[in-house]
């Protein structure tokens, strides 16, 4: 007589932890609805929005839309490598992407098969281009040393004399 009312009461519990478990998780949802969690990506494009002192690399990073350390990892290559071996990686992922040519106009043309390795991504190419325009613009900030070298050849700072 009482296993009927002791499978009652387990169920009224469970569905009392299960209906307060479902609730807490409606509320967080919705606490997450209104504030994206710190360190979400979103739309933020590879920490873009993290580039906001007004160095020169973080106003170039807030240009190309890409940091420097994704531009090297897209193309391949490690900082501070010559820009002839950035360039080098940059052809071959721009041609890998490249659509295939078209073959010479002829009498009859007959359709055209895809192999395996003959797939291009017009955004893997945008985004290579980029990686190289982002490495480019990172290059020609001149570095401390030489702005000072710069200033002292230049003499000094750049004030106008009077006669």
């Amino acid at each position: 007589q009482s296993s009927p009312r002791a499978i009652i009461q387990i169920a009224i519990t469970g569905t009392r932890i299960l209906g307060k478990a479902f609730l807490e998780a409606g509320r967080q949802a919705a606490k997450n609805a209104r504030a994206p969690a710190a360190g979400s990506v979103g739309n933020d494009v590879a920490g873009v929005g993290n580039a906001s002192s007004g160095s020169m690399t973080d106003q170039l990073t807030r240009q190309h839309r890409m940091t420097l350390d994704e531009a090297h990892l897209i193309l391949n290559v490690k900082r501070g490598e010559e820009m002839d071996n950035v360039l080098k990686h940059y052809e071959h992922l721009f041609k890998a992407n490249s659509p295939p040519a078209l073959p010479p106009k002829s009498a009859a043309p007959a359709p055209r098969a895809r192999t395996p390795g003959q797939f291009h991504s017009h955004y893997l190419q945008s985004k290579v281009f980029r990686a190289r325009e982002r490495i480019e613009a990172e290059n020609k900030i001149p570095t401390e040393a030489e702005t000072e070298a710069d200033q002292k050849a230049t003499g000094g700072s750049k004030s106008t004399s009077h006669p």
